[in-house]
């Protein structure tokens, strides 16, 4: 907040704003509303900018609103009896039983949430207790808590979801008084957004004057935001003898905080633009200039999409300037916690001059120190650029900077499109899953341990939640029965009689090893299974996938947590490593690490290209790539909102079709399939696909006359008339879709997820886990099962219909197809592939092809085509591009922009990902280790 005192009277929310005084600041008028409305009992959404004090609002708020103002007054005139109390209202000598519950979407989040709320107590509730709980919390806290719970309590959706499963929760939790929902945003989304609706749900059937609060900052859709956080009113009761009806619900409240903060957004644009690039590297050749701007910059976080990217970065500018070891760290989700709290206390101490890191830093975490934020490779997404440039500045008054990073030339269009996003206010929507039965069987089961539960009062209760308010009773009673036998196909096996009525109707588990088992397995997140890295002498480092330490040979090096490892051996799901000398190193791969553009992205990027067609370069950005864009006009056309282009190419490999419609990776999938399939229905052919994020490529071997059947591919389906765009009212374009695909394996994958939420198999058993094998196994047998004897089984059928909206994003792909039909379609017969397609046919060979030939292939078609295309022509400004003269593209500097290593350990598949060339020289270790010498004492 400004700096700025402000005396207060002591009434009201005076207490909040005397206290904001004694630190010179001054409330926002956002934050007054917030506690007014919480005086009166309200719920509500806060969105606001990030760094602008949300958490100050609803805390204050909440303290204010619970603790009275006696208390308040006897701490702040130095009462040594204001300690005594045994409930919110400040009664007794002993602490409130549990009164907040702070939701947070991340482990990391969650302590430094817990360290800023602790921060008020002292002044306004010294009686209070609060505490953590996570899946990081010390057993023997985690005892103390079982026996009372604090009076605060910061945690996850998945911890909430273990109290609820305890057979005293309806007195445990019965008296929590508000759920504050922190992020929501991050959770809206997912199926981790439906447990929290379910578990709100289960509060609010306890204490019905139970207030709910949710805080964003990136969110566009607010007003279908707030309605899916907060349950439906509950039936009304009836009429007490007074006559006189209970009163109605006060109205939740939606309040937008406008505060005028500073948002810088540029580039770090590359010395010479790429005519011919191609994405799938690391963007290692921008290092030194990423270098120079760390040096010339305070505490910095330079942010990657991915884990392994954020390793081999973290490696190089070590490598780059050993003299900054011990200065810079290294932060992912997949870093034990001693190291992860290690770097997050050298952020908020001020102590470390960069950290390398994932999505782990994402949120709300409250680094004060932090300037300035890196972004290597586009954030795909409006509102991820936009969360991550509020990790600088992070306080009212102070501006938030944020540069991208291009790994390759399309990347800086990407760059202009985000920066013209947010100035015009543009920000991703975000929908709640629709009625996932999977994790509606977890909740039955939880709820069946946490008291048990009448069938009909808990299916009331279920709909009062947005994602299952229109569950039908027959899917109800489906997942009943799934929880009392299984099914029809597995109602012989005692395992999945897993709740069941007793003698007063009440549904329990009486299985007490079922029991632990689902305590053991609650939660909606689902990964590959883990290795544990442990040095032979015991000290841990974090977790790897199965699937890459599968690969892995005693004897093998690899990179991990910043240092350079030599497998010992693997023994029990851990993988024992000693520090390597020297050696080429493998990079962990963590699976789901690929983002597609955002359809908010995607449509910013052809507007400006829009603007390029008409020879307007408004930008940095777009004059930097102009040469590019200048060549693909010379050669063909580009897209804009208004033409579809499509260029057609005959070469030695044979008949390539190449479209761009600017839906992300995702969607492309989907059409490129569809377009195959429908080509194919005309001439029996074979076709290679490659796609990314701009557009997709087919190729056939056989002669295809693109032109004359595009059209046909191309075309609507009768269904998709405007007024019919439900999923459901399109049965052609469903079985069109899954007609291309092999929809079967494509399924039977995502089953696996399906299968671990509801319970089918478990990931670990109390003192076990089970590897990535065992549970694709398992999902695959019961997929098996219920195709051949339970057909109709409803897990099935989410599992299909996840395929379509999850993975296919059906619904954008038909708005995409339907976008396609209304602009106007350019073929051009090219002769060389052009700028935008020669990164698909890269695309292509890097499914094909290990890396040095890869290397040598790029590196004859580069240099083939900028031969061709000459000089760079100057800009508008009668500017040279360049030296006007053809880029030497040698094998050798192809080899150095992949970022691979010709002596790699040639039994070690080399990984890639989004971001991820392959295998790496290993440099400094020495300074490596250095640089994580602190971290060996929490190892």
């Amino acid at each position: 907040m400004p700096r700025h005192r402000h005396e207060a009277m002591d009434t009201g929310d005076a207490r909040a704003e005397r206290w904001l005084g004694l630190r010179n600041w001054q409330p926002f008028p956002f934050q007054r509303k917030v506690w007014k409305a919480m005086s009166q009992g309200r719920s509500g959404l806060l969105h606001v900018t990030t760094g602008a004090g949300k958490t100050l609002a609803v805390w204050l708020g909440a303290l204010e609103r619970f603790v009275p103002l006696d208390r308040g007054k006897e701490k702040q005139t130095g009462s040594r009896d204001a300690a005594d109390s045994h409930d919110a209202s400040g009664k007794g000598n002993i602490a409130p039983l549990l009164t907040v519950l702070w939701l947070t979407p991340m482990r990391a989040l969650a302590a430094d949430t817990l360290r800023a709320l602790r921060e008020p107590l002292p002044d306004f509730a010294p009686h209070w207790t609060s505490g953590l709980r996570t899946g990081d919390t010390p057993s023997g806290e985690r005892a103390a808590q079982n026996r009372r719970l604090p009076t605060l309590l910061v945690t996850t959706p998945e911890s909430l979801s273990l109290l609820l499963a305890r057979a005293d929760a309806p007195d445990t939790l019965a008296t929590v008084q508000l759920v504050v929902v922190d992020e929501w945003h991050e959770m809206l989304g997912n199926k981790r957004g439906v447990q929290v609706q379910l578990a709100l749900a289960r509060l609010s059937g306890w204490n019905p004057q139970l207030m709910v609060w949710g805080m964003s900052a990136t969110l566009a859709n607010l007003e279908r935001a707030l309605s899916t956080l907060l349950p439906l009113p509950a039936p009304a009761a009836p009429v007490k003898q007074s006559g006189r009806p209970p009163p109605a619900p006060l109205l939740p409240l939606l309040i937008k905080g406008r505060i005028a903060k500073k948002l810088v957004v540029d580039t770090l644009l590359p010395e010479r633009v790429e005519r011919f690039a191609w994405a799938g590297h690391m963007g290692l050749s921008m290092l030194p200039r990423v270098g120079k701007e760390i040096a010339q910059s305070g505490s910095t976080l330079v942010f990657t999409n991915t884990r392994s990217q954020a390793e081999r970065w973290y490696q190089a500018l070590l490598e780059h300037n050993p003299g900054w070891a011990g200065e810079i760290a290294l932060h992912h989700g997949s870093l034990d916690l001693s190291v992860r709290n290690w770097v997050e206390l050298g952020l908020k101490n001020g102590t470390l001059r960069a950290v390398v890191c994932t999505s782990s830093l994402d949120l709300g975490v409250d680094f004060l120190p932090v300037e300035r934020v890196l972004q290597i490779g586009s954030a795909k997404g409006v509102a991820r650029m936009l969360q991550r440039a509020g990790r600088s500045g992070h306080a009212p008054g102070r501006p938030s900077l944020i540069t991208l990073v291009p790994t390759h030339s399309l990347e800086i269009i990407e760059a202009a499109a985000v920066r013209k996003a947010i100035q015009t206010g543009q920000i991703e929507d975000r929908h709640s899953p629709h009625q996932p039965l999977d994790v509606l069987v977890q909740h039955l089961v939880t709820v069946a341990l946490g008291g048990g539960f009448q069938p009909d009062a808990l299916y009331a209760e279920v709909r009062r939640t947005f994602a299952y308010a229109g569950l039908s009773p027959d899917n109800w009673q489906w997942a009943l029965d799934f929880v009392r036998q299984g099914g029809p196909s597995l109602v012989a096996y005692p395992d999945f009689q897993r709740a069941a009525p007793d003698v007063d109707g009440i549904w329990r588990v009486g299985d007490s090893r079922l029991a632990r088992r689902h305590r053991s397995n609650i939660g909606t997140i689902v990964s590959d299974a883990a290795l544990v890295v442990q040095f032979v002498s015991g000290g841990r480092l974090g977790t790897v996938e199965e699937s890459f330490g599968a690969r892995l040979r005693p004897g093998d090096v690899f990179m991990f947590a910043g240092r350079l490892l030599q497998l010992v051996r693997i023994y029990q799901m851990t993988a024992y490593v000693r520090l390597a000398k020297a050696g080429s190193a493998a990079l962990p791969r963590w699976n789901r690490g690929r983002m597609p553009l955002s359809s908010t992205l995607a449509d910013t990027m052809l507007s400006e290209l829009d603007a390029a067609e008409r020879d307007q370069y408004g930008s940095p950005e777009m004059r930097c790539v102009q040469p590019l864009l200048a060549l693909q006009k010379k050669w063909s056309r580009l897209p804009t909102p208004q033409l579809l282009l499509a260029e057609t190419l005959k070469s030695r490999e044979g008949w390539h079709l190449f479209l761009y419609p600017f839906a992300g990776r995702q969607v492309h999938l989907g059409l490129a399939g569809l377009m195959a399939w429908r080509a194919a229905q005309a001439q029996a052919n074979t076709f290679s696909i490659a796609l990314n994020d701009y557009g997709f490529e087919l190729l056939s071997t056989k002669p295809m006359d693109w032109p004359a059947l595009l059209p046909r591919m191309l075309a609507l389906p009768d269904e998709m008339a405007p007024a019919s765009f439900q999923p459901q009212h399109r049965p052609q374009l469903l079985a069109e879709v899954l007609a291309s695909l092999n929809a079967t394996e494509l399924a039977r994958r995502r089953f696996r997820e399906i299968a671990r939420i509801s319970g089918l198999i478990f990931q670990s058993h109390p003192g076990e886990r089970r590897s990535n094998r065992q549970l694709q196994a398992s999902a695959s047998l019961y997929y098996d099962v219920f195709q051949n004897y339970d057909p109709g089984n409803r897990l099935l059928q989410q599992a299909k219909s996840e395929l379509l909206q999850q993975e296919l994003d059906i619904d954008r792909l038909a708005r995409s197809l339907e976008r396609m039909n209304g602009q106007t379609l350019h073929v051009v017969a090219v002769k060389k592939p052009t700028p935008l397609g020669f990164p698909l046919m890269a695309e292509r060979f890097r499914e094909k092809l290990s890396n040095e030939p890869l290397a040598a292939r790029i590196a004859r078609m580069v240099e083939e085509l900028e031969a061709s295309a000459g000089p760079e022509a100057p800009d508008t400004h009668g500017r040279k591009q360049g030296n006007g003269t053809v880029p030497a593209s040698t094998r050798e500097t192809v080899l150095q922009t992949l970022e691979l290593n010709s002596h790699a350990n040639p039994r070690l598949k080399q990984e890639k990902d989004d971001s991820s060339g392959a295998g790496y020289p290993s440099g400094s270790a020495s300074a490596a280790r250095r640089s994580l010498a602190r971290h060996r004492r929490h190892i």
